[in-house]
């Protein structure tokens, strides 16, 4: 099949061809599991093991966190990123309190309402700033604007390391929420979805974005960083972590053969393989965007910081770049997202960019 489209005026066919899987710039979800976290869960299934998180594997992942952050912490393995936030912001507060979190954070905008079903209704109160980044000031001003009995109390702040919009907060901005979030006596969670790639932008030890700068736990995701599924729960405030296996087995996340989760990150953090499938998805995002930049009618509409990028483009050329077979997603606003990650390659990258270029020329 083919279409009709029209850029910059002028209306043109074009033959649509088959989608490939490497054609896409939907999701760093998309991609399968790299060779090093298969090869450890393929070591994990050699034999058998004690089940519920009480084997080996979960044990070595567990303390490979802790040397990772360099700090005694609890750590909790859940399915998935939704489960881990909704669960870690469940363990600090009550159900008639509140979370501060940006307008658009994940869990806001992508979790069907799971923070507040894990916390009995615990409310999200939503704040702002520019670029995805939730601001001292408006924290202050949801903390202050109301403090009679009648308004969910503020408990917890959550915070999303990278950004929805791709965007990385510094080790100076943490430290600044942090001495508000003490001020008025709130825990920090940090939804870190994709953590990995701001520890890559930012070229910092993973403390210094997490308990360094006041993080009290932090969700760690392994799956969009080159695992099949499992996020990482790191309680840095241990105290928070009372009786977090309970909830975990309530909610459907206690994995019965939770080594097949726990041994792939085992592969990941092995000489750093998470820091170095980070740091080439976040390339490639780079190297995405500075061939987009100064196209006609195409136009960053965010900071390029970590593997993605947000792009204004017209509708025709949208529609004819996947009519050519290539997938990305229309985002927050209308732009549309492009998403690296561990698997992405410079030539799927230009490829993508050449096809643009003969639309656009």
């Amino acid at each position: 099949m083919g279409g009709s489209y029209n850029v910059k005026g002028f209306p043109f066919r074009i033959q649509e061809r088959v989608v490939s899987q490497s054609e896409q710039f939907a999701s760093d979800n998309y991609s399968g599991v790299c060779p090093q976290a298969w090869k450890a869960m393929e070591a994990a299934n050699r034999m058998d093991e004690p089940a519920y998180g009480e084997d080996s594997w979960t044990q070595k992942a567990a303390d490979g966190l802790r040397t990772l952050f360099d700090t005694d912490c609890d750590v909790y393995f859940v399915f998935n990123g939704t489960a881990a936030n909704s669960l870690a912001l469940a363990s600090i507060g009550q159900s008639f309190h509140s979370v501060i979190c940006h307008e658009l954070a994940h869990i806001e905008t992508d979790e069907c309402g799971g923070p507040e079903y894990a916390s009995n209704g615990a409310k999200l109160l939503l704040g702002q700033g520019e670029n995805g980044k939730l601001t001292p000031e408006s924290i202050k001003h949801l903390v202050t604007k109301r403090t009679d009995i009648h308004y969910p109390k503020p408990k917890a702040l959550s915070l999303t390391q990278a950004t929805e919009v791709g965007t990385v907060y510094t080790p100076e901005e943490l430290r600044v929420i942090r001495s508000v979030a003490d001020h008025h006596k709130l825990n920090i969670h940090m939804d870190g979805a994709r953590f990995a790639n701001a520890v890559a932008a930012l070229d910092v030890h993973p403390s210094e974005i997490t308990w360094k700068a006041g993080v009290d736990v932090l969700c760690f995701s392994g799956t969009k960083n080159g695992l099949a599924l499992g996020e990482a729960v790191v309680f840095f405030n241990r105290s928070l972590a009372e009786d977090f296996e309970w909830r975990c087995k309530q909610a459907g996340q206690l994995a019965s053969k939770m080594r097949y989760i726990s041994a792939p990150w085992c592969g990941l953090l092995k000489g750093d393989v998470w820091l170095e499938n980070a740091r080439h998805a976040n390339a490639c995002a780079q190297r995405l965007a500075r061939g987009l930049e100064g196209l006609p009618g195409i136009q960053l509409r965010y900071p390029r910081q970590v593997n993605g990028v947000f792009v204004e483009m017209p509708e025709p050329l949208q529609a004819a770049l996947r009519a050519k077979g290539w997938r990305f997603y229309n985002f927050i606003g209308g732009s549309a997202r492009l998403m690296c990650s561990w698997a992405t390659t410079n030539e799927q990258v230009d490829r993508f960019l050449s096809d643009v270029r003969a639309l656009v020329s």
